[in-house]
């Protein structure tokens, strides 16, 4: 990227700048009650409440639909069905399968069939409740592997390829097959999904919605609402959480908001009760895997056949770019030399499953961390040494199975530091020696890698805009595409302005986001938030900088080289300068503009599907972790004891956001693989549906001793002040529990069984884990 200004930009002498572990710009507000989300907005005059009806059964059709009760109960004002959509009724985000509303076909249980908007939140949900929907149920279709014996697929499967992979397992000394489920994951954000819709002029209309995505939401109200995309605006200051559960799946709400607000003339306000949440919103995808591998006597990789098959629930949503993160991490970090790799797109009466942090990749990861332990078990060796072994290396073992080199590798040295601060040979020798004395608590120790693919897999997405404002007092407002869900995206891009500018952080505003300010933005999803807007606001600073660079050198009468930006004051020689404030003012009075877009767009990027090679990521995110746990034979109880954490973030933006991240990316993965278990009963309802019988890990949870440190090392790669993301690659290091667990159970066999633990790895699994270890071990005669 080419650097507009003509002085250096190199980190600046402002405290809280780029690299500083400034607190989130948000966090007092969070912690005070003062931070507006959009349940908190003043509500214009006369704003009625929404409520949605759905259908109870999974799979079948409506007979007969009678409202009648509906419109007759207090305080409604209006209902909206099907036909009285004016635009599309179809908000399938990629591809067709997602009607706003449905009439006749039901797909899942929770499908909505009606809306209400009424005069206060409580009479619209009594009025739902007055419906009568009597539908012909049929058998649903629930089980992944029937669905994939049956070919019910939503999208086409997927393949790649390098080498003969069949040539390879068949010649190979030692083979292993095996097979997994992995488990889905409610996304649990504090802020449910929530929408406020007001009418505005020429039938436009302003949204007001927890989205992670607002130019999709923009564009998919235009269109119910049969109106130019011009005609709406959507506003969105912060969320209380989304995981990728508000990327695709905030906009039927915002639309069905809009569609009542059309129709009565009155700004409505839909927000989703926990309780209707759960049931109406899709899910991390469960996946079931299966791996045929061959190796070597040492336990070095020679083959593999990986299948990958993602439950995608009852459309596609965004299952096929998550099928395909899946494949493309399914070795996560390890080379194959002969690979074949196929994923498919299961259909299922759920709920249509979507985007969650990683995005299918720790789902693809899971296969290939089981296959090292599987054969570690096998060659009777620690399986540290195996994942050790099969690292991507040197040239000739630095091919991913697309094709797509492995530059830059950090793993094998940031492994080996994390080995040596973690303790792990010692701690190892101390399991072991202490598992030979425990009969009926059992120790496990793993270390795990991961290495993260950093793009949208989806070519256009990877592009974002920034625009910024500097007024004559020297204070800047800035705005970008990006959303702020939690993670500390406006602090770092924040950092990066006010680093760019020399200035304090405390002269910037950020404003929310907003696609009358920045149009056509990408989600903030695949860990890109700020790389892109980052990058986007930074070219917009440069430009400013450079403007006022060349209006004071004029002034002055110096050369514009000569001058520099640094700490809130704007040189022109060693001992001549003004302050950043008086520097806009006289820019201001020279009629040099002062505001500036921004525009950054992701190089080097590409993939052809078609011969399922190219370069999908830009970089790789890279981290280890060792976990530890102790697990009770005789109940299946377990707990983490201590976890070890070193990942590489590049140059932190800012080390206490980053920290923040690691840990709490670490504690959701763990809660995915350990306790949060998704439920359907036979007909399809799911009924893990409340905080009561769906565990996320609570603060107790959090292991004694857990230590997380960065990895030294810039990123190689031109990213913005060459850090590197650090949203999801941190949840795929609870693999590491996992493989602890399993590792716990197989000292039960002397380390010569290798455990079959699908997840979420429950206590009840766990029993059943030792149970089956134990009857093979005593077949091997290792116990």
């Amino acid at each position: 990227m080419r650097n507009l200004a003509p002085v250096t930009d190199a980190i600046c002498k402002t405290t809280d700048s780029a690299g500083a572990p400034r607190a989130h710009e948000s966090a007092a507000k969070h912690v005070s009650g003062k931070a507006f989300y959009v349940d908190d907005i003043i509500e214009p005059r006369g704003t009625l409440y929404a409520a949605v009806g759905y259908a109870d059964i999974a799979r079948g059709h409506i007979r007969t639909l009678d409202l009648s009760g509906v419109r007759s109960s207090e305080g409604v004002v209006g209902v909206l069905e099907l036909d009285d959509i004016p635009g599309i009724t179809d908000v399938g985000p990629v591809f067709p399968g997602d009607p706003l509303l449905s009439a006749d076909e039901i797909r899942y249980a929770g499908q909505p069939v009606f809306a209400v908007a009424a005069q206060t939140e409580l009479q619209a949900r009594q009025a739902v409740k007055r419906a009568v929907i009597d539908c012909e149920s049929r058998a649903p279709l629930l089980d992944v592997e029937k669905a994939l014996n049956e070919k019910q697929f939503v999208r086409p499967s997927h393949s790649m390829r390098r080498g003969d992979a069949r040539k390879a397992i068949t010649e190979a000394p030692l083979r292993l097959e095996a097979q997994q489920h992995v488990g889905g994951q409610e996304h649990f954000y504090l802020e449910g999904q929530v929408s406020l819709a007001v009418p505005a002029e020429d039938g436009g209309m302003l949204i007001y919605s927890s989205t992670q995505h607002p130019s999709e939401v923009q564009k998919l109200v235009a269109e119910v609402l049969g109106i130019p995309v011009n005609r709406v605006t959507v506003d969105m200051r912060r969320m209380g959480g989304g995981f990728g559960g508000k990327e695709t799946q905030a906009a039927p709400w915002a639309c069905l908001a809009a569609l009542l607000a059309r129709k009565t003339g009155r700004a409505v306000k839909l927000r989703l009760p926990r309780c209707d949440d759960m049931p109406m919103t899709g899910k991390r995808h469960p996946f079931f895997n299966r791996y045929e591998i061959g190796f070597d006597l040492q336990g070095r990789l020679l083959g593999a056949e990986i299948t990958v098959t993602g439950n995608c629930g009852h459309s596609p949503d965004l299952s096929d770019a998550i099928v395909d993160r899946a494949m493309f991490h399914s070795d996560n970090a390890y080379f194959i030399p002969d690979v074949a790799i196929d994923g498919h797109r299961c259909m299922t009466n759920t709920v249509s499953h979507t985007a969650f942090r990683g995005f299918g990749g720790p789902q693809g990861m899971m296969i290939i961390e089981r296959a090292m332990d599987d054969i570690a078990r096998a060659v009777g060796r620690d399986p540290l040494d195996i994942r050790k072994l099969n690292l991507y290396g040197t040239k000739g073992r630095d091919l991913t199975p697309y094709h797509q080199q492995v530059e830059h590798n950090l793993l094998p040295e940031l492994i080996d530091q994390l080995e040596r601060s973690s303790r792990y040979r010692e701690r190892r020798a101390e399991i072991t020696a202490w598992n030979a004395k425990n009969r009926v608590l059992k120790r496990g120790l793993a270390l795990t890698p991961v290495k993260f693919g950093i793009s949208f897999t989806l070519q256009h997405l990877n592009q974002a805009g920034a625009l910024i404002h500097i007024y004559t007092d020297g204070s800047i407002q800035l705005n970008h595409g990006g959303t702020e869900m939690g993670q500390g995206l406006h602090t770092k891009v924040l950092q990066i302005v006010a680093e760019t500018l020399a200035v304090s952080p405390d002269q910037i505003e950020i404003t929310a986001t907003r696609t009358d300010k920045v149009p056509n933005t990408s989600p903030t999803a695949a860990s890109s938030g700020t790389d892109l807007n980052g990058q986007a606001a930074r070219n917009a600073a440069l430009t400013l900088k450079q403007r006022i660079s060349e209006c004071v050198a004029e002034q002055k009468q110096v050369a514009v080289e000569a001058i520099r930006f640094t700490s809130g004051q704007v040189f022109w020689s060693d001992n001549e300068s003004m302050s950043f404030a008086e520097a806009a003012q006289l820019a201001y009075l020279n009629r040099v503009s002062l505001s500036a877009t921004g525009y950054y767009r992701t190089p080097k990027i590409w993939y052809d599907r078609e011969s399922a090679k190219g370069r999908p990521f830009f970089y790789f995110a890279n981290g280890a972790a060792v976990s530890e746990v102790v697990i009770d034979t005789l109940t299946g109880e377990y707990r983490v004891l201590a976890v070890d954490i070193l990942h590489d973030v590049g140059r932190s933006l800012n080390p206490a956001v980053d920290r923040g991240q690691i840990e709490g990316g670490f504690i959701q993965g763990m809660g995915w693989l350990t306790t949060e278990e998704l439920k359907w009963n036979a007909e399809g309802v799911l009924i893990s549906n409340s905080p009561a019988n769906y565990k996320i890990p609570a603060v107790s949870d959090t292991p004694a001793h857990f230590r997380v440190d960065l990895f030294k090392r810039d990123n190689e790669e031109e990213t913005v002040y060459n850090s590197k993301a650090v949203g999801e690659p941190p949840f795929m290091l609870a693999i590491s529990v996992w493989s602890a667990l399993r590792d716990a159970i197989a000292s039960l066999a002397d380390y010569r069984v290798s455990p079959a633990l699908d997840t979420p790895a429950t206590p009840e699994r766990v029993l059943g884990a030792v149970t089956e270890t134990r009857k093979q071990a005593a077949e091997k005669g290792a116990i």
